[in-house]
């Protein structure tokens, strides 16, 4: 007997690396591209949060400086504020889990 030779042709499989690149071109297409303007004004905020918050850990990079150069020195203000930062964030612990329950 004779081999039947099957009607259906193989389809041709797609190289990996070019599929992917025709799915990311396709993925791209449906991106909402900024405007200039609009990418000009994130930057803007951006820019100003990090402003923001570096001057503010600078801050508290200052004031805990000063908190242990006090402790270390056994300043009296300074462990009463210690004591007092303590006692208000075991309070402020207490406060948000009752809201929370």
């Amino acid at each position: 007997m004779a081999k039947a030779k099957s009607t259906k042709k193989k389809a041709k499989q797609e190289n990996a690396i070019v599929r992917y690149l025709r799915e990311t071109r396709a993925e791209l297409r449906k991106v909402h591209w900024p405007t200039r303007e609009e990418a000009w004004n994130l930057t803007r905020i951006v820019m100003a949060v990090t402003v923001a918050m570096a001057a503010l850990l600078a801050i508290l990079d200052h004031l805990f400086a000063l908190e242990l150069e006090g402790l270390i020195s056994g300043n009296a203000t300074a462990i009463g504020a210690l004591i007092l930062a303590i006692v208000a964030s075991a309070l402020i612990a207490v406060i948000l889990r009752r809201q929370a329950a």
